[in-house]
């Protein structure tokens, strides 16, 4: 039997953290453009336009995910 790991390459699962190196604020777009192997950019781009668009929803969620994320 063979055992499912959740990375597909094999290794150690993927964990969600703080990318410090190429923060502009706290990391967190980084770490998770890092995690989804995206560029950062999109991901502080998307934050951004939540932000307006989401009535301030998406800063909530950027300081809970700051609070929470190693």
């Amino acid at each position: 039997m063979s055992q499912l790991s959740p990375n597909p390459a094999g290794g150690p699962p993927k964990k969600l953290h703080l990318d410090k190196n190429n923060a502009k604020i706290a990391g967190v777009c980084s770490g998770l453009a890092k995690y989804f192997g995206i560029d950062p950019l999109i991901v502080r781009l998307v934050f951004g336009i939540g932000a307006i668009a989401g009535f301030g929803s998406f800063i909530l969620i950027y300081l809970a995910l700051w609070a929470v994320v190693d």
